[in-house]
């Protein structure tokens, strides 16, 4: 993973930029520390650093913002076929079908988690999981034979079909009920009540986005602590949403927009 600090004294967005050498390197204007990327994409990402930039003024402190994220899309599934424990890490090998396309120190969401790939032979591929991630996240339940949702980081310019992600998990919710529903299927998850959490940012609203693990999803029903998701046959197919059953542990991210609004709030 990539990371860019953002200084309140220092920062320069079309600098910033300019250092993703991506579409969003194209930009109308550049002067006066503005610039305006021709890309929707990019304009969203764009937005996101501008809040993040009001915010750095207001507090007089260093942020951290992302450069690669993902969409909560899922490519494919990957298949656990190795479990090495080293230290107090987890080396975690699997076979991937775009494995052969995948290169060390590349980015991949596992459940939705943000993992460095370490080496690849031929469709498979070996990734480090520290205790933190372990303990975050359900990486840690993992088994030989599991299957794993992945997908790799997008490039900024392509396009946001779910929303965006950082493969940063928040917390684990616990799959509480599984109803078929004229061909779909009706899943509620329930997670740990934290007041303090939710004060900043860590919530669900109805028809908002969550990711449930690694998978971009509207909101349905949502509670102080629960919310429900409607998948469809090709999601319950094409994801490991078809082995979730009650009892399951899933990973969550909740949406960063949520996050950073409910940050700005703080300070007003």
């Amino acid at each position: 993973m990539t990371w860019q600090r953002l200084n309140p004294d220092k920062i320069n967005l079309a600098d910033y930029f300019l250092e993703l050498r991506s579409p969003c390197t194209s930009l109308d204007k550049i002067g006066g520390g503005s610039a305006k990327p021709k890309n929707k994409s990019c304009r969203l990402f764009f937005g996101i650093a501008l809040a993040l930039h009001y915010l750095c003024t207001q507090t007089k402190t260093t942020y951290t913002l992302f450069i690669y994220m993902f969409s909560g899309i899922i490519e494919g599934m990957a298949t656990v076929v190795a479990i090495e424990k080293e230290q107090e890490n987890v080396n975690f090998t699997l076979r991937c079908p775009f494995g052969k396309e995948l290169k060390p120190a590349q980015s991949l969401a596992h459940n939705g988690v943000c993992l460095t790939i370490v080496t690849v032979e031929g469709d498979t591929y070996t990734t480090t999981a520290m205790r933190e991630t372990l303990e975050r996240s359900n990486l840690g339940d993992l088994k030989v034979g599991d299957e794993v949702n992945v997908e790799r980081a997008m490039a900024v310019g392509d396009r946001l079909d779910g929303h965006i992600v950082q493969g940063h998990v928040d917390e684990t919710a616990v799959c509480t009920s599984r109803e078929e529903a004229g061909g779909s299927y009706i899943y509620t998850f329930e997670y740990p009540l934290n007041q303090e959490m939710a004060r900043h940012g860590y919530f669900t609203v109805d028809k908002g986005s969550v990711t449930v693990n690694g998978v971009s999803l509207t909101v349905c029903n949502p509670t102080d602590n629960s919310f429900q998701v409607n998948i469809i046959p090709f999601t319950f197919e094409h994801t490991n949403f078809h082995a979730i059953e009650p009892g399951t542990r899933v990973n969550l991210e909740f949406d960063i927009l949520g996050k950073i609004l409910s940050r700005l709030n703080h300070f007003q």
